[in-house]
């Protein structure tokens, strides 16, 4: 049986429809200030990893706007909530290159083993945000191949 440790309980959610005996494990450790997701996960896995009893899994996510050298990246969370997506919008005004990557790293500790496995979205910055669902930064990105949020 696996836990996931996490705030989100609609994250959790999700998660469940894919590992049905998933368990939600709500609790707080500190988290690196790294230049890489990947780095934060490891730490989170080794730091985890000598308080909990048992296989986990974690994740962290990140925007990378290309033009605006990578930023938000390991920061999206916090610059989420400081700027909100108004706020990526106006750093990009007159910007008319807005490719961008949404990246997503699990890490999960199996048998007091640590594996990493990396999702990465390519896309754009729309140019206002659009629609009503999501979470954080669904509303202004466009994956590629689309046309809408």
């Amino acid at each position: 049986m696996f836990k996931l440790i996490t705030h989100n309980r609609n994250k959790y959610l999700e998660m469940k429809k894919i590992i049905p005996s998933l368990e939600m494990l709500d609790m707080e450790y500190p988290e690196i200030q790294a230049d890489t997701i990947e780095e934060v996960i490891d730490f989170a896995l080794d730091h985890l990893g000598e308080r909990i009893e048992g296989d986990f899994i974690i994740d962290d996510s990140g925007l990378f706007i290309h033009e605006l050298n990578d930023f938000p990246g390991v920061y999206s969370a916090y610059i989420f909530k400081t700027l909100g997506n108004e706020g990526i919008l106006k750093l990009l005004e007159g910007v008319d290159r807005r490719d961008a990557t949404f990246k997503t790293v699990i890490g999960l500790r199996y048998k007091g083993e640590n594996f990493k496995f990396i999702g990465v979205c390519y896309g754009k910055i729309s140019r206002e945000a659009r629609g009503k669902y999501g979470f954080r930064y669904d509303p202004i990105f466009i994956r590629e191949g689309y046309s809408r949020t």
